[in-house]
């Protein structure tokens, strides 16, 4: 895999405390995100599924299966599954991520925009590019309309689609992202 590809695809992990969590509920479940990034960059992904699996049942128990803290635990225990190689059990939860973030952020949020990354992300590694290229098309856009077109996720975002372009014989197409997002990265230094 495209170690600047995988750069892009951000592991949601840690996310603030969120005031809708009840105190204890609330520092337990960032403190197993923590855990878990630190065990995902360790390569112990089968102790941080255990762990991700446990944030993911308070969030839910805490909050409800609709709240973004439940969509950033499935994203975290999707990214898990993907980086096994375990693609048909990451998908739905990129999914449902996805659903959940667009329904209680709305459409253009950039949690919507890193949803549709990841989700891209997962089918660029299977070589499912048709179904990869509207994802990342569509997280560029939200980016560029909510952070802005110099902001460095809008870098990562090109690069991204880039490599897919490049990945689909693409090259031209890819070369003008890549101008692009060198453009930025050199604005933001």
């Amino acid at each position: 895999m495209n170690t600047a590809r995988t750069v892009g695809v951000l592991l949601a992990l840690v996310a603030s405390a969120c005031p809708a969590f009840s105190q204890g509920a609330g520092v337990e479940w960032e403190v197993l995100n923590q855990e878990v990034v630190a065990l995902y960059q360790k390569g112990q992904y089968d102790r941080a599924e255990v762990v991700a699996k446990r944030a993911l049942a308070i969030a839910e128990k805490a909050l409800g299966a609709d709240h973004p803290a439940v969509a950033t635990s499935l994203n975290n225990l999707a990214e898990l599954y993907k980086a096994q190689g375990q693609y048909a059990l990451a998908e739905p939860l990129y999914k449902r991520s996805l659903a959940i973030r667009e329904k209680a952020l709305g459409a253009d949020h950039p949690d919507v925009a890193t949803s549709l990354n990841n989700l891209a992300g997962l089918y660029d590694t299977q070589g499912q590019y048709a179904l990869a290229e509207p994802l990342y098309k569509r997280s560029l856009a939200i980016k560029e309309k909510a952070l802005g077109a110099d902001h460095p996720d809008v870098a990562t975002s090109l690069e991204n689609l880039a490599n897919l372009y490049k990945a689909t014989n693409r090259d031209q197409q890819a070369a003008e992202l890549e101008k692009r997002a060198a453009a930025i990265r050199a604005r933001a230094r």
